[in-house]
């Protein structure tokens, strides 16, 4: 599966609902958004059907998202069904943790290989006020009980904003000292109507280095077994775990981009921020064979976004696509 730049797609993020319990204040308007029909929303067994197509052109990593995918009815069922397609080798998570405790062991059962916990606060009253919702939990607590329930490597996402939470990055980075966690730090995206978050809030990677590094000696690491994604690894001395930066405002990755999005109404998005989707539902639920479209999908996937452009593709929200 190569687009018309030669990149090899073997990644598909999927969204199985557009909402959640959270509202955070760089991903969803706090009113929350015109929810997607329920009609228009992929089962499980479709989602799993564009899968199974999909993976004999070669396609061998999932990743499950939202909106929170937690809180879609009977997750399990739809990692089952997953997990049972021949030539999907890997098959993630990524979740605000909130219900990650009690979930955490069937979703392993069912096949849940690894997870990423979006964290961007440690601290009960921060979390409150970013997530604009109250709901009580400790990130370390869910991302603990990952790794006790097998779901390694465990990941967590820090979205940086200055002024906001940034006095946080050196207690992120103590964690990896003591638990095999792999914190990643990533640069704020201002997208669409999150008109309160500025460049300003903006913080470069190179920083967030600059700060991590005042803990001890910092080094170039291998990333996580079965990573995916964009991040460049490094770790402090001694550490058990590592530390990572994602940086799509100050170093894009296009070059290398690996994946494509399904989003929760089945339309098959090449771009996080580009405005190219190809609508899968209809033709799935015609019984059309999916290959030809994913080829012209790919055959049509751009060269790189224009999020530095302020371009968003049309996105009001992050939680539009799973991010």
């Amino acid at each position: 599966m190569l687009d018309q730049y030669g990149r090899s797609i073997e990644y598909l993020r999927i969204s199985v609902t557009d909402r959640c319990n959270f509202r955070c204040v760089y991903c969803m308007p706090e009113h929350g958004l015109a929810w997607l029909p329920k009609a228009d929303i992929l089962s499980y067994e479709e989602i799993a059907e564009v899968a199974r197509q999909l993976a004999p052109l070669g396609l061998k990593r999932l990743r499950i998202t939202g909106g929170e995918p937690t809180i879609r009815p009977e997750l399990s069922r739809l990692i089952r069904q997953l997990k049972a397609i021949p030539g999907i080798e890997d098959i993630a998570l990524s979740t605000n943790g909130v219900k990650l405790v009690e979930m955490a062991p069937a979703l392993r059962e069912a096949g849940l290989d690894r997870v990423n916990l979006s964290a961007d606060s440690l601290r009960p009253e921060r979390i409150a006020a970013i997530a604009r919702r109250s709901m009580p939990f400790s990130p370390v607590l869910s991302a603990s009980a990952a790794q006790a329930a097998g779901l390694s490597p465990v990941k967590i996402n820090v979205v940086v904003m200055r002024g906001i939470n940034d006095d946080e990055i050196e207690d992120f980075a103590r964690l990896t000292i003591e638990h095999p966690f792999h914190v990643r730090f990533i640069e704020l995206m201002p997208v669409g109507e999150m008109a309160d978050l500025t460049w300003e809030h903006v913080i470069p990677s190179e920083e967030v280095l600059r700060r991590v590094s005042a803990l001890g000696t910092l080094s170039a690491a291998d990333g996580p077994a079965r990573g995916n994604g964009p991040a460049t690894y490094y770790r402090l001395a001694g550490a058990a775990g590592s530390i990572g930066v994602i940086t799509p405002m100050s170093h894009t990755y296009c070059g290398t981009c690996n994946r494509v999005r399904l989003t929760a109404d089945g339309r098959l998005r090449t771009c996080l921020f580009g405005d190219h989707e190809v609508n899968l539902r209809e033709p799935l639920r015609a019984g059309t064979a999916l290959a030809p479209l994913f080829a012209q999908a790919l055959a049509e996937k751009p060269k790189e976004h224009h999020l530095l452009q302020m371009q968003v593709g049309g996105l009001k929200a992050l939680s539009q696509t799973g991010g």
